[in-house]
């Protein structure tokens, strides 16, 4: 097994634990909700991408499915958002909802550069680190969106702390 592979294998089980950390098990309806809606979101976004030649995944663990990566676009990506929405500072103020959207979506971006200068996961072909970083805030942002609307029966039970 290559090299690339066992990384690609130890990103599963390490997110697999960061969810079971940072998924209340109360929570774990809507965690699933906020995964699903990533999933949708990532793979309109990812295939374009692959598509259009902008990055190319050389090393993915299903082949046969299509030119995207199966890890990040339906399970790192999709899971870190969930970890974002369900941890979200909802009464904070707005620099610290600011910081923690920066944090995740830095966070990812980083892991993604890593990736590609170190290993053959992910190849930048036309495509650049800050364009990751504005369209993982989006989709974050977008994920954001879809929770609050399709909880909001729950946020407006929920008494501010």
């Amino acid at each position: 097994m290559s090299k690339d592979k066992c990384i690609l294998y130890f990103i599963w089980i390490v997110t697999g634990v960061l969810l079971y950390k940072f998924i209340p098990r109360n929570k774990l309806r809507q965690g699933i909700l906020v995964m699903f809606s990533k999933q949708c979101i990532s793979w309109f976004f990812g295939l374009l991408v692959v598509e259009k030649g902008l990055i190319k995944y050389p090393v993915r663990l299903f082949k046969k499915s299509n030119k995207m990566s199966f890890t990040f676009e339906y399970f790192i990506y999709p899971a870190f958002c969930a970890i974002f929405n369900l941890n979200y500072p909802e009464n904070r103020n707005k620099f610290i909802k600011f910081v923690y959207y920066l944090f995740h979506v830095g966070l990812i971006t980083c892991g993604e550069v890593l990736a590609e200068r170190y290993t053959n996961i992910i190849k930048y072909v036309k495509w650049k680190w800050y364009w990751s970083f504005l369209t993982l805030g989006m989709t974050n942002y977008l994920s954001r969106l879809f929770y609050k609307w399709f909880f909001k029966d729950e946020f407006e039970a929920e008494p501010p702390n």
